[in-house]
């Protein structure tokens, strides 16, 4: 009964889990999972399509991106034989309330934390999102992926961009019906065809150190056919010494005009007219003579099934980030549904303990394990989940930054 009523619970408070696409995997259902386990998430093949009558077959080529349960997180207390007289409603409310809000706090945050793999941003750095302008670019860019505008349109904003928000927009709307939760709540709700929620847990951005003035070093990088998630771009002419120079999550565009790599349309292919941003994965130094080797999201393609850019990136191209050195921004997050996928897991159910339990409430698993303490005459308790976030179709998100 606990165990049932924990997992429900931290369901009903979890922000990631409503708005992301939350799966349960009942591959270890039987032995249980650990940390490092990978789960393999298909992507839907995507086709060119052809003019005209003469047949023209193209590969049934279908992508799939890993998901690694990187995440084991719990709460351990000690129960009393007292405290384990209660109801289960005064249990619920003193005991299970709190322990599942930690969990949820946990979990939410990590799922914000995907920003760092999201290639898309829109707003000015340091200046905080103020109009409906803000999130119908928010919107603009998500269809412009190729996002299917379905109702699954979501913005999780940080508590100061709502304040801005809910000013800048009380001169559009009268406040009746559902709109007057807006100012009764203090909440913005369904606003510019986003569904907007606010969220503590927006996280800050801090870009690199910086220093010179990077290029792209050496033609033809990345793929002309094909599908790669990620891709290595080679970066010289930063200051010349061995020094960080860029931060996982931060943004950057490559050249302008001539020497521009441009968004496409997934499903047209044709330019976006807007530069393709990428996002870097991890903290990246220069060598002593300013080169450095960048890991990306998305991987850059120029043609083909999976094109994503006008054109590989030109040797020499300008690499322009987004922001100041060494400052920090917010990054609220907006995202269709399937943009990224949490995933949980069934944790091994052990024996030669007072009491163990595992239940899996839509798809969250959660599990519940409780000794005895004879000396003391205490219940030590601990409560785990088990679980791994990926962005697996990252174009289909964007940061709102200020």
């Amino acid at each position: 009964m606990i165990t049932n009523e924990a997992v429900i619970v931290l369901e009903n408070q979890c922000n990631g889990v409503k708005f992301f696409d939350s799966q349960y995997s009942d591959q270890f259902a039987r032995d249980g999972a650990k940390i490092g386990a990978t789960l393999n998430v298909r992507k839907p093949a995507r086709y060119v399509g052809r003019q005209g009558p003469g047949l023209a077959p193209e590969d049934q080529t279908e992508t799939q991106v890993p998901l690694v349960l990187t995440t084991q997180f719990g709460v351990d207390v000690q129960f009393t034989s007292q405290e384990l007289t209660l109801s289960l409603d005064d249990f619920s409310k003193r005991v299970l309330v709190p322990q599942m809000a930690t969990i949820r706090n946990r979990i939410d945050r990590d799922c914000l934390l995907q920003y760092m793999n999201t290639p898309n941003m829109v707003g000015t750095p340091g200046t905080p999102a103020a109009n409906l302008t803000n999130l119908l670019a928010v919107r603009q860019r998500l269809l412009e992926m190729g996002a299917p505008d379905d109702g699954q349109l979501y913005l999780l904003i940080g508590p100061a961009v709502n304040t801005t928000l809910v000013g800048g927009l009380s001169t559009l709307f009268n406040p009746q019906t559902s709109l007057s939760k807006q100012y009764e709540d203090g909440i913005l709700a369904d606003v510019g065809g986003l569904k907007v929620g606010i969220d503590q847990n927006v996280a800050t951005q801090t870009v690199g150190p910086l220093g010179g003035s990077p290029q792209v070093n050496g033609a033809s990088q990345g793929l002309t056919q094909g599908w790669a998630y990620s891709m290595n771009l080679l970066v010289n002419n930063w200051t010349a010494a061995a020094a960080q120079r860029l931060a996982a999550g931060d943004i950057f565009t490559i050249g302008s005009g001539a020497t521009g790599v441009f968004s496409v349309n997934p499903q047209n292919r044709q330019s976006t007219g807007q530069l393709q941003q990428f996002v870097v994965l991890s903290n990246v130094s220069s060598d002593g003579t300013g080169a450095s080797t960048v890991p990306v999201i998305p991987a850059a393609i120029s043609a083909g099934q999976f094109q994503n850019v006008t054109q590989a990136p030109p040797n020499g191209a300008t690499i322009n980030v987004a922001g100041s050195a060494n400052t920090g921004y917010g990054q609220n997050l907006g995202f269709h549904k399937s943009a990224y996928t949490i995933a949980f897991a069934d944790l091994i159910i052990p024996k030669g303990v007072d009491m163990a339990e595992r239940k899996v409430y839509k798809t969250i698993s959660l599990r519940i394990v409780r000794a005895f303490d004879i000396n003391n005459d205490r219940f030590p308790s601990r409560t785990d989940v088990l679980y791994g976030i990926k962005g697996i179709y990252p174009e289909l998100g964007c940061r709102l930054t200020n």
